[in-house]
């Protein structure tokens, strides 16, 4: 079997890894909001406990996933949304929402995205939470909100609104707020072409010296499922359980 090197290949390694499928095709039209597994558990499709996100559910302006923002909101705090009064969150027009929207950006701005998940937001009389702690063992309600806790990765985010083209490799998110954003550097695709080239007759490498600069060129083809079920194992824990803990400490 032929591995794929391209940098597709590897986010597609990356992404099956962490949610169990490629994250390529696009939702269904009448697609209500998947249950998030177990972090660190394999989900109905496999994985590791991430949820697929989808480029087009991402808000360009405010920076956030919408579809994983109201389907943490509504599953956490159903009585605080309806007081919201948001007829349609798929309404760009709808005042509401977008008063809400430029709130919670506004202060992800001013305070940081971990400052935000940790103490939540206000927006008029109303409080809402963006993200549950581990909990205590035996706290029971903690526990259920902590489960609800929606941790997605997105592939080719495009980000901007002037240069719509561009686009971030894979991006993720921590209930809907972009917690880090991942482009695959480039002496990795360059380290893979050396390593091809370094292949001798009957599948023998050169010497090591050859290596380019940076520590990348002992990565044979080969080996590149193994680095990319790295790189997600790393993602989980940068992006992970640590901001969980982090939101609000432990119940």
């Amino acid at each position: 079997m032929t591995t794929d090197t391209s940098e597709k290949g590897l986010e597609t390694l990356i992404m099956r890894d962490m949610t169990g499928i490629d994250g390529l095709l696009p939702p269904k039209a009448d697609r209500v909001a998947e249950a998030p597994p177990q972090y660190g558990g394999a989900g109905k499709g496999g994985g590791n406990g991430w949820l697929a996100g989808w480029a087009g559910d991402f808000d360009r302006t405010h920076a956030l996933d919408l579809w994983q923002l109201f389907a943490f909101l509504r599953a956490t705090q159903t009585e605080t949304l309806a007081k919201l009064g948001v007829k349609n969150w798929l309404d760009t027009g709808d005042v509401a929402r977008r008063n809400f929207l430029v709130r919670l950006s506004a202060e992800v701005g001013k305070r940081g995205v971990i400052d935000v998940l940790r103490k939540g937001i206000e927006h008029g009389p109303l409080h809402f939470d963006l993200c549950y702690g581990t909990p205590s063992p035996g706290n029971q309600k903690a526990t259920a909100l902590h489960a609800q806790n929606r941790f997605s990765v997105t592939r080719q985010v495009r980000y901007s609104n002037d240069e719509r083209q561009r686009a971030l490799d894979l991006c993720l998110f921590v209930n809907a707020e972009t917690r880090q954003a991942v482009e695959h550097p480039e002496d990795v695709q360059r380290a893979v072409r050396h390593a091809l080239l370094r292949r001798g007759p009957g599948g023998a490498t050169h010497p090591r010296r050859h290596r380019p600069p940076g520590g990348c060129g002992s990565r044979l083809p080969e080996r590149q499922e193994e680095h990319a079920r790295r790189c997600a194992h790393r993602a989980r824990q940068g992006a992970g359980q640590g901001d969980a803990d982090a939101a609000q400490g432990r119940h």
